[in-house]
């Protein structure tokens, strides 16, 4: 088994994402390793008429990006004194985004939540979580969400 220096976390801010950050700040510790949380934000398309296609709305996307990266670096303030951390934004498809930023940083970890999805909705979509077990060069730690007490 290779050491584990960098553990790829990415972060939606949902509750199941912070928990999964939990367990990676654990790996963190026991191995010295680099945290670096991943936002990713899905570009945003609108169909403004059937003879245009769909149209990109650049304005919202940048609000958006700027959101994330406040929330990022929030957490990363937060994380700093105990932790060798970094955060960043992309935009594009979060499982898309995450699997080719873990190959170009060598990441030899990602530790992502599972949000559960079910029935239909699964049936759609799918999951990131699962996009990135399929698609990941390197192990990938799936954290399911915190039972209910």
């Amino acid at each position: 088994m290779n050491e584990i220096k960098k553990i790829l976390i990415p972060i939606d801010f949902s509750e199941h994402s912070l928990f999964a950050l939990e367990y990676a700040k654990l790996f963190a510790e026991k191995f010295n390793a680099e945290l670096i949380l991943l936002n990713v934000v899905e570009p945003i398309m609108f169909v403004a008429d059937l003879t245009m296609g769909q149209v990109n709305i650049p304005s919202i996307e940048g609000e958006l990006i700027q959101k994330s990266e406040d929330k990022v670096n929030e957490i990363v303030n937060a994380l700093k004194d105990k932790y060798n951390v970094r955060g960043l934004v992309k935009l594009g498809k979060p499982y898309t985004e995450i699997i080719e930023f873990a190959k170009s940083e060598n990441v030899d970890l990602i530790v992502i939540g599972s949000h559960g999805h079910t029935g239909v909705e699964h049936l759609l979509f799918g999951s990131t979580a699962e996009k990135v077990i399929r698609k990941s060069t390197c192990p990938v730690l799936i954290v399911r969400p915190q039972p209910q007490k």
